[in-house]
C-alpha cells in the first residue's frame, strides 16, 4: 500500500548551523538598527526646530572632484557611497541564500519568495491604484514594496519582545528577496540615461575582481582600491552606483576550501556588516530622513494621492500581501503550520514587513528626483507608514510575547552544558542511546519495585 506523503512543515525548527547564522546575523541587525532609529529621530529634530538651517546647509553641501562626476552633495555622497556599503552585504546575504541558507532548495525557497513577492506587488498595486484614482504622480509606485530588516529588529528591541528562531529565519528570508527584487527595480526603472562606454568598464572592471577572487587572490590592498573604481565608473555610467555593491557582494565565494575555518563570504561580511549597520546606513537615514513634519505637512500625507499611496502601501498592502502569499503558497504546496505556532504569528511578522526605511527612502528620492518638494512629502509617508506599521506590529507581538518566551527558552535550554541545546541534541544518535539506557535503568527501577510490592503482598497474606 502507498504511503501518504509527509507534509512539509512550515516555519519549523531550523537546523543548527542556520540557526545560529541567523542569530549571529540578526544580533549585528538589531544593534544597526537602534541606531538608525536614533538617527531618524535625531534628522527629524533637526529638521524641525531652528537648527534646520544649519542641518539642510550641511546636507546640500558638495564636495569631490567635478572632474570625475563626483562633485555631490553630503547627501548624495551617503546615498551614492555609504549605501554601496549596504547592498554590498546584502548581495552577500543573498549569495549566502542561495548556497547554503533558505533559497538554495526551490521547494523549500517557494513559500517564502512566493510571500516576499506577493509582500511586493501589492503595495505597488496599492500605491498604483490610490494614485491614478487621484491623479498623482504613478512613478513612485516602488516605494512601499521594500522591507527593512534593520528597523524591524529595531522595533523588537525596544518593545521587549523575542522571536522564536523560526519566525526570525523567515523575517530575514522575506527581506533579503525584498533587496534583491529592489535591487532590480532600482536597475531598471530608476537609471539615469545610460553611458555605454563607462557601464562598459565598470562590467569590466568586475569580471576582474571575478577573475582574483577565483584565483584566489588574497589582500585588502588589491580589493578595495578596485572596488572604489567599479563603483566610481558604475556612478558615471548613470546605473545606480549601489548596483555595483550588490554585484561584488553576489561574485563573493560562500563555500570554504581546504584549510579554511570560513569562507571568504563569511569572513568579508563579519568584517564589513557592522560598518554597514552601524555607520553606513545610520548616517544616510541622518540626511534622507530630515523632512518637515508641520501640520500641513502631515494633513497633506493623507490627502496627496503619492503620499496617501505610500502609507496604505506599507500598511495594508505589504501586510496583506505577505500574509496572503504565505497562507495561499501554504495551502498550495500543502506546508502544515508548525503546530506551536499560529497565524497570528504569521501576520504580526507581516505587519514588520510594512516596515520601509532604507530602501523605501532611497526609492523616494530616486523616483522624485525631479520635484524635491514631493520627494519630501514621500519620504515623511514612509516614515508615517512605517510608523503604523510597527505600532500595529508590536501590538499584535506583544499579546503573544509569553508563548513566545516559552519557546525561545526551550530552544536555548541546554541542562547538560554541552553549548548545544537540547532540542537539537535529540537528534543525535547518541542521545537517543543515552536516553533508552535512562529509560531502561528507570523500567529496571520500576519492576524491581513492582516485584518488591508483591512480595511484601504475599507475605502478609500468609501471616493473616
Amino acid at each position: 500500500m502507498t504511503q501518504p506523503r509527509r507534509r512539509s512543515v512550515f516555519l519549523g525548527r531550523l537546523s543548527l548551523p542556520e540557526r545560529n547564522f541567523v542569530a549571529d546575523a540578526l544580533r549585528t541587525e538589531t544593534v544597526g538598527g537602534v541606531l538608525l532609529l536614533m538617527a531618524a529621530v535625531v534628522a527629524l529634530i533637526l529638521a524641525n526646530t531652528p537648527l534646520s538651517s544649519g542641518y539642510v546647509a550641511l546636507r546640500d553641501f558638495h564636495l569631490g572632484p567635478a572632474a570625475l562626476h563626483l562633485n555631490l552633495s553630503v547627501a548624495d555622497w551617503a546615498k551614492d557611497g555609504l549605501l554601496t556599503v549596504f547592498f554590498f552585504v546584502a548581495g552577500i546575504e543573498l549569495k549566502r541564500e542561495l548556497v547554503a541558507g533558505e533559497l538554495r532548495s526551490p521547494s523549500a525557497a517557494a513559500l517564502p519568495v512566493i510571500a516576499a513577492v506577493c509582500g511586493m506587488a501589492l503595495p505597488a498595486l496599492v500605491y498604483t491604484t490610490v494614485s491614478l484614482s487621484g491623479g498623482g504622480d504613478i512613478r513612485g509606485w516602488a516605494v512601499p514594496t521594500a522591507t527593512d530588516i534593520a528597523f524591524a529588529l529595531a522595533v523588537l528591541a525596544v518593545i521587549g519582545t523575542a522571536l522564536p528562531a523560526a519566525l526570525r529565519a523567515f523575517l530575514l528570508t522575506l527581506a533579503v528577496v525584498d533587496d534583491l527584487f529592489a535591487i532590480l527595480i532600482i536597475a531598471v526603472f530608476y537609471s539615469a540615461r545610460i553611458d555605454f562606454p563607462a557601464l562598459g568598464l565598470a562590467v569590466l572592471g568586475l569580471l576582474v575582481f571575478w577573475l582574483l577572487l577565483r584565483k584566489r587572490v588574497r589582500g585588502w590592498y588589491v580589493y578595495v582600491p578596485l572596488a572604489l573604481v567599479i563603483w566610481a565608473l558604475m556612478h558615471a555610467s548613470g546605473v545606480h552606483a549601489t548596483i555595483a555593491g550588490v554585484a561584488m557582494g553576489l561574485m563573493m565565494r560562500c563555500t570554504k576550501d581546504p584549510g579554511e575555518n570560513v569562507s571568504p563570504a563569511e569572513h568579508i561580511e563579519h568584517v564589513v556588516r557592522p560598518l554597514s549597520a552601524g555607520i553606513a546606513v545610520p548616517l544616510f537615514a541622518l540626511f534622507a530622513a530630515g523632512v518637515s513634519l508641520s501640520g500641513g505637512a502631515i494633513r497633506g500625507v493623507f490627502t496627496d494621492p503619492e503620499t496617501l499611496g505610500v502609507v496604505l502601501g506599507l500598511f495594508l498592502g505589504k501586510a496583506a500581501g505577505v500574509f496572503g502569499g504565505t497562507w495561499f503558497a501554504a495551502r498550495f504546496t500543502k506546508a502544515e503550520l508548525n503546530p506551536e505556532l499560529a497565524w497570528a504569528d504569521v501576520a504580526a511578522v507581516a505587519c514588520l514587513g510594512g516596515i520601509g526605511f532604507t530602501v523605501s527612502l532611497l526609492i523616494g528620492e530616486l523616483a522624485f528626483a525631479s520635484n524635491p518638494a514631493l520627494a519630501d512629502e514621500v519620504k515623511a509617508a514612509v516614515l508615517i507608514g512605517s510608523l503604523i506599521s510597527a505600532v500595529v506590529a508590536a501590538t499584535l507581538l506583544k499579546v503573544r510575547n509569553t508563548k513566545y518566551r516559552a519557546l525561545c527558552d526551550e530552544e536555548d535550554r541546554d541542562d547538560d552544558q554541552d553549548g548545544i541545546p537540547d532540542v537539537y541534541e535529540a537528534d543525535k544518535p547518541e542521545y537517543h542511546l543515552r536516553m533508552a539506557a535512562i529509560f531502561e535503568a528507570k523500567a529496571a527501577e520500576h519492576r524491581r519495585l513492582a516485584e518488591l510490592a508483591r512480595s511484601g503482598t504475599n507475605g502478609d497474606h500468609g501471616s493473616t
